[in-house]
């Protein structure tokens, strides 16, 4: 906890803390001196006082111990599993941080701090929260929460968190980064002029969204894009880019704004392109039929390991919409041309591994086949030529 004297003692430091976390506002430091003040009786002198508001101050002011790693430019993640246990990610895989807790009552109190922050409600009653925290770590955009308090979670309160950084290198920094090889580059930029409707999928942090920046960045300046996102992370190098993003609802439960909502809102402003910055559940029925009322070169991310993956994981998110396997199947085929999957590596390099197109059976179901994976002649590579100059010629 840290060394004190005087009159600054652990009890006094705790009914501080008490006092704190039973209001609502924000533990500013005008706030902090206040409680310090009443807690002691006001006996305390101007050094006890300075020492105190410090040691609370780093508590209960951005992410407390962990604010150094999130304004780390190297981090992506943070993850604590107990007082003992903190992990970072900085690119290639977990690796233990240096940074400790006192005990599980300081996670558990950082935890719920972060979730009022995020204008969310974490206890006993409602033991996990997912949020975002604006004004925290290096990211522009913040940082995503999701705290899960013990019991539940048996090692000890639980929280995750992941720096949201904008999402706005070009096609040619990924280029020359080795993320797109030279001869799938040229496919991307004619697939863009072409407005081929596309989805970019791959695992967690395979890159999907650095991805999707770098294609919208290749979109005409004269188009309007619409991105809809539920975590503000797109930031294409475009002119004209509207970003709506969703809103959790509050501690009383109201005012929440979905993903789902925002795509309706979004096919009333004019837009050239609708943009998801990933699908995550019944709005994917509301992108595709975007797609397929003349909003050429829509797009969005998906959570999936592989191309293959693709249209078990849409059914799924369908159903949630509650469009059946067979609407499903079919939207999707008049929707979408394209699929990219982008794969991260164990030494933490992330790369364009496959360029799919999406073509219908005879049964009616959606069949997806790669058309550029660095081998030669791959199945689906004259289907894709066959579109691109179809689109180009009408150009």
């Amino acid at each position: 906890m840290g060394d004190v004297s005087g009159w600054v003692s652990p009890d006094l430091l705790d009914r501080v803390r008490d006092r704190l976390a039973g209001s609502s506002e924000p533990p500013t430091a005008a706030r902090l001196a206040d409680a310090i003040r009443t807690e002691s009786g006001g006996v305390l002198g101007d050094t006890d006082l300075l020492a105190a508001l410090h040691l609370l101050d780093t508590e209960f002011t951005g992410a407390g111990p962990l604010d150094a790693l999130l304004h780390d430019p190297g981090v992506s993640d943070v993850l604590v599993t107990s007082a003992s246990h903190v992990w970072v990610d900085r690119g290639s895989g977990l690796q233990r941080a240096s940074v400790t807790f006192a005990d599980e009552a300081a996670v558990r109190r950082l935890a719920q701090r972060l979730a009022l922050s995020a204008g969310r409600r974490l206890d006993d009653a409602q033991p996990w929260v997912d949020g975002r925290l604006p004004g925290v770590g290096a990211g522009s955009f913040g940082v995503r929460l999701h705290a899960v308090l013990a019991p539940v979670a048996q090692g000890g309160t639980c929280l995750s968190l992941r720096v949201l950084r904008p999402a706005t290198q070009g096609l040619d920094a990924l280029a020359r980064a080795g993320a797109v090889a030279p001869d799938a580059l040229v496919l991307l930029r004619r697939m863009m002029a072409a407005r081929l409707a596309f989805l970019v999928v791959g695992g967690t942090g395979a890159g999907k969204t650095t991805m999707l920046a770098a294609l919208l960045g290749e979109v005409d300046h004269a188009e309007r894009i619409i991105c809809v996102e539920d975590a503000a992370e797109l930031a294409p190098n475009h002119p004209h880019v509207v970003r709506l993003v969703a809103r959790a609802p509050n501690v009383e439960g109201v005012g929440e704004v979905t993903v789902r909502d925002l795509v309706r809102q979004a096919l009333r402003m004019r837009p050239d392109r609708i943009v998801v910055g990933e699908v995550r559940g019944g709005e994917v029925v509301d992108l595709l039929t975007a797609m397929n009322t003349g909003h050429d070169g829509g797009a969005g991310t998906v959570h999936a390991n592989s191309t293959d993956e693709v249209p078990a994981r849409l059914e799924a998110l369908a159903a949630l919409g509650g469009l059946d396997r067979a609407a499903l199947h079919s939207q999707l085929a008049a929707a979408v041309q394209v699929v990219l999957h982008v794969h991260r590596h164990a030494t933490g390099s992330r790369r364009l591994v496959q360029i799919a197109v999406v073509g219908r059976a005879a049964d009616g179901l959606v069949t997806i086949t790669p058309a550029w994976d660095g081998t030669e002649n791959p199945p689906g590579v004259d289907r894709l030529e066959a579109m691109l100059r179809s689109r180009e010629d009408l150009s």
